[in-house]
């Protein structure tokens, strides 16, 4: 038997009793005739304790440990005379009176510590490493937390976990498919799933009216912080069911996450369209911990002879509370934030409220002190408030302001990590226009329901007619999105064609759905959970990379074991494969 216990267990009414612990070394220290030794394992430290006069030999090899060698050993329990309260073991520690050295280690390349000197990549590449480290284990700790208070708030409802196929067909909407050559289907290939869409339609079909699963997905796209190829969901659909019924489910499901993982009781979830999102805020995922809502402008400020409005189809402000004593500088640095590529306005005009109740503006050459007020009036800023104003296309200032908008609420410390504010936004347009392609695309996915008054819409202005669609989101994150499905195949095969789709195309890519749909296919709708995301903000960052065991980079690599890399010509070549010359 390697341990008796583990590094965590041990407390002061275990004093007296004889161990065997196993783990790695965190750190050893040399006191002259005593030797400490900090042992760790991933439930706790627990410390040793090597006393040279009772046996000078044991206590000099314990000298020789190095950080994280793996050990055993055996001791009796005893009092610590120097108690450390910062660690739940802190009270006792192992006389130890026999030392074996199961593995020997190399010094790490960075520090086995709660708080690193080991930068991302380093870490990344020696994964193994930095998995031992607290804050990771924690992570995963609470992770596995939130899959099993799923598996089980979903057991409760009566729904099943059904697992669907990794190896599936590649479809042309959404992103870009990661594809699987088949050795023995040559020049026949496989995508991996972006999700189970389908596979869980056809479940409803099947009559399994309540399916879940979390599941790994895979989309061939762009990376970021919140962004994997391969990423985890919560999956689920229901059958017999109208969208209150989804929303109010897994209403429920996120409440009871936040409530048995974090001990926080939500607060009510907020309803708000899609229409309302964008013009109020110029996001489908507001962030609700704070206000400064947009205000147009745009009547109040054109035809005054300042070009920058006159020439704008849209002018927009938000008031910044308490921010008029903003300096030139900060001034300066925010008017550079907006005109960052990324962002892409022109300029920044603002207006200081000051105390007195006078104003002062960027542009006082084109607007009087009336005027001035007139804008603070709409926008109802006090003395102490500041102004911001974007000028430009309708889309994009909304898109400029809603970042200008974080931006502010991030300065004025308005984005609390330990505040939740929880949203539903509906009524998503089914339809978003390509200019570049001269079509339209699904929003959501080729599967989502119009609302059932807009259907007559589709022949004369798709473009108007709005999806039984619906996001969850969370503090200005996106956690969860679906719909309600079209479940009648006249209908998707008007959706199809309204995609571009010829009968012919939607009948090779999707004929198995539309078939399934001449037996009985029952209403039915759901959504999927970002479960990384979901993850992150339960541990209250932005990165999901450390809430999973073995990400990769924003380039899409796996450092630790160097993947993607080249495959050898033989298999190439039973995969009848040629790589390019070029």
């Amino acid at each position: 038997m390697y341990r008796s216990h583990k590094c965590g267990d041990l407390r002061i009414e275990n004093v007296g009793i004889e161990v065997t612990l196993a783990g790695w070394v965190q750190r050893t220290r040399n006191m002259g005739g005593m030797t400490f030794v900090d042992l760790r394992d991933r439930y706790g430290i627990t410390q040793l304790s090597f006393n040279s006069e009772k046996n000078a030999d044991l206590c000099e090899k314990a000298r020789k440990l190095g950080r994280e060698f793996v050990i055993q050993v055996k001791g009796i329990v005893i009092e610590r005379e120097s108690k450390n309260d910062k660690m739940p073991t802190g009270a006792i520690e192992i006389e130890v009176n026999y030392l074996k050295i199961l593995n020997a280690s190399e010094t790490p390349p960075f520090t086995i510590e709660d708080s690193t000197d080991g930068g991302e990549e380093i870490r990344m590449k020696y994964r193994y490493l930095d998995l031992r480290r607290n804050p990771l284990r924690k992570n995963l700790e609470l992770r596995h937390q939130l899959g099993i208070e799923t598996r089980k708030f979903m057991d409760g409802l009566g729904f099943l976990e059904i697992e669907t196929p990794y190896l599936i067909k590649s479809t042309p909407e959404g992103a870009r498919d990661f594809v699987v050559p088949s050795r023995m289907n040559q020049g026949e290939f496989y995508a991996l799933p972006q999700s189970p869409q389908t596979f869980k339609q056809i479940l409803m079909v099947g009559g399994y009216d309540r399916y879940f699963q979390i599941v790994r997905c895979f989309r061939d796209e762009d990376l970021r912080a919140d962004r994997q190829p391969e990423f985890t969901q919560i999956d689920c659909e229901m059958a017999f069911v109208e969208q209150e019924d989804i929303l109010q489910t897994f209403e429920a499901l996120v409440r009871h996450l936040f409530l048995s993982v974090k001990g926080i009781d939500l607060p009510e979830f907020v309803r708000m369209t899609y229409a309302e999102a964008m013009e109020n805020y110029g996001s489908d995922k507001p962030d609700l911990r704070f206000g400064m809502e947009f205000n147009d402008l745009t009547k109040l400020v054109k035809g005054k002879g300042f070009p920058v409005f006159d020439a704008a189809e849209t002018v927009l402000g938000i008031c910044a509370t308490g921010a008029a004593s903003y300096t030139r500088k900060q001034l300066d640095a925010l008017t550079d934030f907006v005109r960052k590529p990324q962002i892409g306005a022109q300029g920044l005009i603002y207006c200081r409220v000051n105390e007195d109740g006078s104003l002062k503006s960027s542009v006082d050459k084109f607007f009087d002190e009336t005027a001035l007020k007139a804008w603070a009036h709409q926008m109802n800023a006090q003395p102490g408030d500041l102004l911001l104003i974007l000028a430009g296309n309708t889309d994009k200032v909304r898109k400029q302001m809603s970042e200008l908008r974080l931006e502010m609420g991030n300065q004025l410390e308005l984005r609390d990590s330990k505040i939740y504010r929880p949203m539903w936004v509906v009524d998503f347009p089914l339809l978003e226009w390509d200019e570049e392609s001269k079509r339209y695309y699904a929003m959501h996915h080729p599967f989502t329901s119009p609302k059932m008054d807009q259907i007559a819409w589709l022949d004369s202005d798709p473009g108007k007619v709005n999806a039984n669609a619906y996001d969850m989101v969370i503090n200005g994150v996106e956690l969860g999105g679906g719909s309600i499905r079209i479940h009648d195949q006249g209908l998707q095969a008007k959706m199809f064609e309204i995609l571009g789709f010829s009968k012919e195309e939607a009948e090779k890519q999707f004929g198995f759905l539309m078939g399934a749909f001449k037996y009985g296919a029952p209403p039915h709708g759901g959504i999927a959970f970002g479960f990384d995301r979901l993850a992150a903000m339960f541990g209250g960052t932005d990165s999901i990379r450390d809430y999973i065991a073995f990400p990769k980079n924003n380039a899409g690599r796996d450092l630790m074991i160097d993947s993607p890399s080249s495959i050898h010509q033989d298999q190439l070549t039973e995969l009848a494969l040629k790589l390019s010359e070029a």
